[in-house]
């Protein structure tokens, strides 16, 4: 251990550690959750402390050589490196101070180590003087939080994207499987299972395009408006500058805020695209529920699919599989709506010139969306790939059912197929069965009803309804 001392006295330090006094008392003072920040976080953190550096630099206020060694820390940390000197609780007070002060001890204390092995520097580079230069944490940390957003964004863009062509080819290759369709869990008229995956792909289409529009929500930063958006503290030319270093550095679409003030205290942004992310969730979570009741089973339920056998699914009922992928997405999903509900509370408890729960919402966002990014491409890879049909199964619940009663009614007419329908309960006959003993139909124009191009004409022509009659 090594002791150093600040303003509140002295305080032991682990000897290898890069932070100093303020990372240390908070390392004291919140041992609440564990959680750690996400690596977009830390890496975005750095993107901003380079940018300051570069554009303090280049106006003349940070010494050449300093700025490159806090330069060089930064990008050794936005390629992975010292990441496990960040160390601080995700939930803490002071609106991200603690989180700002490990940065800034950190880099400060690398920078000033490179600078003392190459050059034998008797000037330190400072926390506060230097690293943190024309800086507040209430500028740096929310554009750190935005960059990795939009970090985040790009990644679950892509995920998205993936999975909804994977529906699509599960839509081509199921497009000749008629199946039973179901409303409020009772059996209701056929489809085709093409047509449930292609409802599944639509969906996922919109959810594609609102993480699209998110990007232009969270584009906006703060950076240069110091503590409460006014610029108090920094020179004018570095608050019109360090914005553009930080866009050119990260290559994201980013701009200052024209209100800078607003965009210090107000985080209805995050809200907003935390509901966009919830909206995507809800549709996971459905498709998740659905492909858990069709695969079902196999012997005592619908199975209308296979999912992929991931691992053993009992530990005393030998041969049982669980549809593990699915169930894991459910808890994602209710994951991200549990966090959106606690981003919308939060963000609303932001008081005056700013929000001292921004940690909180912080970690739950940036939480979202690193689980959102995972899921995709779980529920893509490990169930949606390997997928299969049972055709057999689906066509055997549809020609059992007696909803083929609607699909007679415009060629036999309401009352006749209600007579034999009710009949066929009463006598516990097969619908369909009975309908050929009397022949009211043929077995060739049923089939032809029931065909999977049948399914996909959108109702029926007057044509259709003149040629069975024929």
């Amino acid at each position: 251990m090594r002791i150093e001392s600040d303003g509140l006295g002295t305080i032991e330090i682990l000897e290898d550690a890069a932070w100093g006094c303020q990372t240390q008392r908070a390392i004291n003072n919140f041992p609440l959750s564990g959680y750690r920040m996400h690596r977009y976080f830390i890496q975005a953190f750095a993107y901003v402390k380079k940018a300051a550096a570069q554009v303090n630099m280049n106006l003349g206020y940070l010494d050449g050589k300093m700025a490159e060694a806090i330069i060089q820390v930064c990008d050794e940390i936005i390629t992975g490196e010292h990441h496990d000197q960040f160390v601080l609780d995700a939930f803490q007070g002071g609106a991200g101070t603690s989180t700002n002060m490990n940065f800034n001890e950190v880099i400060a204390y690398m920078a000033d180590k490179r600078l003392t092995d190459n050059f034998g520097s008797s000037d330190p580079v400072l926390p506060l003087e230097h690293v943190n230069m024309h800086q507040s944490t209430n500028d740096v940390y929310p554009t750190a939080v935005r960059v990795a957003i939009l970090f985040y964004l790009k990644d679950l863009e892509r995920e998205i994207s993936s999975l909804q062509e994977e529906f699509q080819k599960k839509e081509k290759e199921f497009s000749h499987v008629v199946k039973l369709g179901r409303t409020e869990l009772m059996d209701a008229v056929p489809l085709t299972l093409g047509m449930e995956f292609g409802a599944y792909a639509e969906a996922i289409a919109r959810d594609r395009w609102r993480i699209f529009k998110c990007r232009e929500r969270i584009k906006v930063i703060n950076l240069g408006g110091t503590a409460i958006g006014t610029g108090l503290g920094a020179p004018r030319e570095y608050i019109f500058k360090v914005g553009e270093a930080l866009r050119s550095l990260t290559g994201l679409s980013i701009s200052r805020s024209e209100n800078l003030v607003d965009a210090t205290q107000n985080l209805d942004p995050i809200v907003e695209i935390s509901g966009m992310l919830k909206t995507y969730a809800s549709n996971l979570l459905k498709i998740s529920n659905d492909l858990r009741l069709m695969n079902m089973g196999p012997d005592g339920g619908i199975a209308e699919i296979r999912l992929p056998e991931m691992q053993a699914g009992s530990t005393i009922m030998p041969g049982k599989i669980n549809p593990v992928i699915p169930e894991a997405i459910g808890q994602v999903a209710l994951r991200v709506i549990a966090n959106d509900n606690l981003i919308s509370i939060a963000a609303g408890l932001g008081q005056l010139e700013l929000n001292q729960y921004f940690p909180l919402i912080a970690f739950t966002i940036l939480e979202t969306l690193h689980m959102l990014v995972n899921a995709s491409a779980i529920l893509r890879d490990k169930c949606l790939i390997s997928l299969q049909a049972n055709e057999d199964i689906c066509l055997e619940h549809v020609i059992n059912s007696k909803t083929l009663a609607t699909i007679l009614v415009p060629v036999l007419g309401y009352y006749r197929v209600e007579a034999v329908l009710k009949e066929a309960v009463e006598e516990k006959r097969n619908f369909r069965e009975l309908l050929l003993e009397k022949n009211l139909i043929s077995q060739h124009d049923l089939d032809t009803l029931l065909s999977a191009k049948q399914m996909r004409k959108l109702g029926f022509t007057e044509e259709d309804v003149k040629k069975d009659k024929e």
